[in-house]
């Protein structure tokens, strides 16, 4: 009699997603640290990405306005396989 395999669970990846207005466009410093845009954190990289694109696209007519991600799990166990999003 087979038994039924368990769904294998992928490792929680973080990710933060966040942004804010530049000072200048050649740079990555922030005009206000108070008014960054803490979209979120997210489990892995495609989800981290399709609110990375939400924001980015909601935030186009503000050419100073730029949105990142950052691999909050790469921070958090820097030893593990860096190759992994």
């Amino acid at each position: 009699m087979a038994t039924k395999k368990e769904p294998e669970t992928q490792k929680q990846l973080l990710h933060l997603v966040f942004g804010g207005v530049l000072k200048d466009l050649s740079g990555i410093e922030f005009q206000n640290l108070d008014e960054l845009d803490i979209v979120g954190m997210y489990p892995d990289y495609a989800s981290a990405y399709d609110a990375w694109k939400g924001a980015a696209q909601r935030s186009v007519d503000n050419a100073h306005m730029r949105y990142f991600i950052v691999h909050m799990h790469r921070l958090l166990d820097p030893d593990e396989d860096q190759d992994k999003t």
